[in-house]
């Protein structure tokens, strides 16, 4: 190995830098993977990647341009399907959202959000059952997302700071995008007239916190979008869209899920 071994770190990088662990670079590579995580390391250390250093990356904090129209979608996504945590093993906090493996393209595009909102922190995948927790790890992601606090968002006051509202109202289909892509789906709905069955496209969001949805609604309106809550067994969670031009407004903005 040591006359590839440049050729193999490189290899290895590469691996790295793309997200798969260093479990599987050493297996790949027939490579310890303590040496794996030693390059891992003097690799980040080289990009001023490692933990603790003092970085000033925070749109917020320290005004490094953000790109609004990735925002906008990063921010749907997290109100719908997202969370920030900060477990007891992790040096930072962690932004997590949750994507059903059913539409790979929208996990993609969650990731591509991810770094671009985010372009000097790596993202990850991890898998669960059935879906994927697409990641970034940042102490500023409180800054970004001051809806961030204890207790589930329904249980809470959702309401977006002046600055996250300029941004939904420069990219509002991004936002309405993000949230459909998290909690919402397009669907083929049905009815019987005079004997007759008539099938229709549908988009439905869905989402128990109240603010949410309101935040949903007042979007929709601004952009012309015709809606109407639908209550189910006394639950008012759902938000319809189904009139014909609304539907068209949708499909050229947001489609079905990818």
């Amino acid at each position: 190995m040591s006359l590839h071994s440049l050729q193999v770190r490189q290899t290895a990088l590469s691996l790295l830098r793309s997200g798969v662990r260093n479990a599987e670079v050493a297996r790949q590579l027939n490579v310890p993977v303590g040496t794996i995580g030693y390059w891992k390391h003097m690799d980040r250390a080289k990009r001023g990647e490692c933990p603790g250093r003092g970085f000033h990356d925070c749109p917020r904090c320290d005004g490094v341009p953000l790109n609004h129209a990735a925002y906008a979608y990063l921010l749907g996504l997290y109100l719908g399907d997202g969370h920030i945590s900060h477990y007891s093993g992790h040096r930072t906090l962690s932004l997590m959202i949750t994507l059903d493996d059913h539409w790979p393209g929208i996990q993609d595009e969650a990731e591509a959000a991810l770094r671009s909102v985010f372009p000097t922190h790596r993202t990850c995948r991890v898998r669960v059952k059935g879906a994927h927790n697409i990641k970034v790890y940042s102490k500023h992601l409180p800054c970004l997302f001051p809806q961030h606090g204890p207790g589930r968002k329904h249980e809470r006051l959702i309401a977006l700071a002046p600055w996250q509202q300029e941004i939904v109202d420069q990219h509002p289909w991004n936002f309405i995008r993000g949230l459909i892509h998290s909690d919402g789906c397009r669907i083929t709905n049905w009815t019987v007239r005079k004997g007759k069955r008539y099938e229709y496209p549908r988009y439905w969001f869905t989402n128990v916190s109240d603010d949410i949805r309101r935040l949903f609604t007042n979007t929709l309106d601004r952009l012309g979008v015709a809606w109407r809550n639908c209550t189910r067994h006394g639950r008012p969670y759902n938000v319809s869209v189904a009139r014909k031009e609304s539907v068209a407004l949708m499909d050229a903005h947001v489609g079905p899920k990818y």
